[in-house]
Order: C-alpha cells, then structure tokens, then sequence
C-alpha cells in the first residue's frame, strides 16, 4: 500500500516523533509505515485519517500490482 502520510506530515512541520506521539504508536512504527514496510492496522489508518482531517482513501492507495 502507498500512502502519503510523509508528505502530509512535513506539510504541517511534524517530525516522526510528533505524529507518532499523537497517534500513541513508536516512532519506528511511523517510519516503517511512510516507507511501505508496514501496513497501519485499519483503527490505526483511521486515526491517521482523524488527524489529518482527511478520508482514508486520500492518505493510503493500494499498490499497482494488488490493485
């Protein structure tokens, strides 16, 4: 799955830290997630949407290949 959730990240300043603070996971946990290593559980993907203030599908698209 791609997402864009580094992007949005740096759009609004946040370091890994931060948005791994708000969202009560590991910074490891964020980076593994921006670089595709791993799939946010789907409660975690909607608290990502949550803060973001965006739908799910404008953050997470599905890869090529599975789609």
């Amino acid at each position: 799955m791609n997402n864009q959730i580094r992007t949005l990240r740096a759009e609004r300043g946040w370091s890994q830290a931060e948005l791994a603070e708000m969202l009560d996971v590991s910074r490891q946990s964020v980076n593994a997630i921006e670089t595709g290593k791993y799939d946010p559980s789907l409660p975690l993907a909607f608290a990502i949407a949550r803060l973001f203030h965006l739908p799910i599908e404008s953050i997470f698209t599905p890869d090529q290949e599975s789609a």
